[in-house]
């Protein structure tokens, strides 16, 4: 889920995929994976700093300096990051656990203190891979008392290596270069040349990116490295063991987490979950499918309406979409502040909706303005998830997504299963094809990485750790039901079930979900068998 911002309920970033001819990555979370051979160096469990060859002692007998969170805030986030309770430090970690002395990266973090006797720290993650954990707590700080868990826990939240107001953060391209990407009608082109071209323009962002960040630091930017952050900044909050709630790709970081340092964790609620031993294929189409559902949940409220702009039959609203957005790839219309809307941008904007019934009814109005050539709204809400403000300056989470999924996983490199995960995905998402496919694919920006992948898919095994619970929902776009139920058969773990079509839930204002959620992390009170919550 992003950090709450206006409209957004839950958030969850790119797959490595670029889907049906969009030249921006699109879809929910990653398609994670898990370590193929190391974690590298060994911590004591229980909090206890290490000693050894290692020489982590250091890293882990910190003491974070509380301030101010006024110089990790953008301009649109200065209110929530200038709260009374709202206290910000920075961590630092090695970038190679392996050999400490190859540098080091500061982790920017967040604290909401307990209002009440403080029973310790609720460590969150928002997904991603690229999300704010710090903008996740500031706007959490705004509302912090409405959640009984707040009372007596810390709320924690931390910016991954590469992410945010972390240093540094991975930036690769700069605003400019964004803006003329999201332009770009490269990725429809499926001919042998065009897709050599589309090749050629991947492996030249994969090179742009390692020239400024360097090998080294997108070695080790993955989530192999980020869950022994995690432990360290568990350690310095004074944390015997860890009490954490990951959203979406969060959900992944909490199981290999789980997975690597099972005597230390107390309580786990992973919501919206990442199945990390899914293939990359099969997690694609999964998610893409998960997409059309909930465009057709969307197209069946639309429905409702005289003026809906995809029609009032839902049957036919895949095709009456199609129709509207697909000249978009010939000729632009006219966006927001003198900018031009594109196809990319239609198709992202429809996305982020997917994500969050608050922005249904924005979608509507704008596809009905697209219908009037006014495509200012679609844009906007595109920004939105792409993580651009008004001023045209882009965040570094679509950066970090990328750098972070590609040492993640093995990229997919074979031309013939490429092409057939660009027809399968066609198939499970025809509101999202763009009528260009030619039955051949692109080879994307990982194919090209600097840096080898560091984890592959596999089923986690937390052996020794606590009872932990999962939540999934029905109609989930971006991390499908049958996620969850995976990872939580993987882990033994409790399945809450939410029916409902959107990303997330925990702490969203549901009773049904939050009660047993604050019970669990509290008081260590499992859920009750196979609950479920509607909306």
């Amino acid at each position: 889920m992003k950090a709450r911002k206006p409209l957004v309920a839950a958030f969850a970033l790119a797959s490595a995929v670029t889907l049906a001819g969009c030249s921006v990555q699109i879809g929910g979370d990653p398609v994670p994976s898990e370590s193929s051979t190391v974690f590298g160096g060994a911590t004591e469990p229980g909090g206890a700093a290490p000693s050894g060859p290692s020489g982590l002692k250091k890293y882990y007998g910190q003491k974070l300096d509380w301030g101010s969170c006024a110089e990790m805030a953008k301009t649109d986030e200065v209110q929530e990051y200038d709260r009374q309770r709202l206290e910000c430090a920075q961590l630092t970690v090695p970038i190679d656990y392996n050999d400490p002395s190859a540098g080091e990266t500061k982790l920017a973090v967040a604290k909401v203190k307990a209002s009440g006797k403080k029973q310790g720290s609720l460590l969150m993650n928002p997904g991603g891979p690229g999300g704010s954990g710090v903008q996740q707590v500031a706007a959490k700080s705004m509302d912090a008392d409405k959640f009984e868990i707040t009372s007596t826990f810390d709320l924690v939240g931390w910016d991954p290596r590469g992410v945010g107001a972390s240093s540094p953060a991975v930036r690769c391209f700069s605003d400019k270069q964004r803006d003329e990407n999201r332009l770009s009608t490269l990725a429809f082109d499926n001919s042998p040349a065009g897709i050599a071209k589309q090749e050629e323009f991947n492996e030249s962002q994969a090179d742009l990116c390692a020239e400024k960040m360097g090998k080294k630091f997108l070695e080790h930017v993955g989530t192999a490295d980020t869950v022994r952050d995690l432990d360290v900044l568990r350690a310095v909050l004074g944390d015997k063991k860890l009490t954490y709630l990951g959203y979406s790709y969060g959900t992944f970081i909490g199981a290999i987490y789980a997975e690597r340092f099972p005597e230390n964790v107390r309580a786990m609620v992973l919501d919206g979950a990442v199945d990390p031993a899914q293939d990359q294929i099969t997690s694609n189409v999964q998610q893409m499918a998960g997409f059309q559902t909930v465009f057709d949940d969307w197209a069946k409220d639309c429905a409702k309406r005289p003026d809906c702009p995809v029609g009032t039959d839902p049957a036919k609203a895949t095709e009456t979409y199609q129709q509207l957005v697909r000249p978009l790839i010939d000729k632009t219309v006219r966006g927001q502040g003198g900018r031009q809307l594109s196809y990319n941008d239609a198709t992202t904007a429809t996305i982020q909706a997917m994500y969050a019934q608050q922005l249904w009814e924005p979608l509507r109005v704008g596809l009905a303005n697209l219908k009037k050539g006014d495509g200012a709204l679609l844009q906007r809400i595109a920004d939105l998830y792409l993580s651009r403000d008004e001023l045209g300056r882009y965040s570094p989470m679509m950066d970090a997504n990328t750098a972070i999924n590609c040492v993640d996983g093995p990229a997919i490199t074979d031309p013939a299963e490429l092409s057939r995960l660009d027809r399968e995905i066609r198939k499970a998402a025809p509101f999202l094809d763009d009528g260009r496919g030619t039955g051949k694919a692109a080879k994307g920006t990982c194919a090209f990485w600097a840096a080898a992948p560091t984890l592959k898919p596999h089923e986690v095994n937390a052996v020794g750790a606590p009872k932990l619970v999962v939540i999934s929902t029905t109609h989930d776009p971006a991390t499908p039901y049958e996620n969850g139920v995976s990872l939580a058969k993987q882990l033994g773990a409790s399945l809450i079930s939410f029916e409902g079509s959107q990303h997330t839930v925990s702490l969203d204002g549901n009773a049904c979900v939050d009660d047993a959620v604050t019970a669990y992390l509290r008081d260590l009170k499992a859920p009750a068998a196979n609950l479920r919550c509607t909306a």
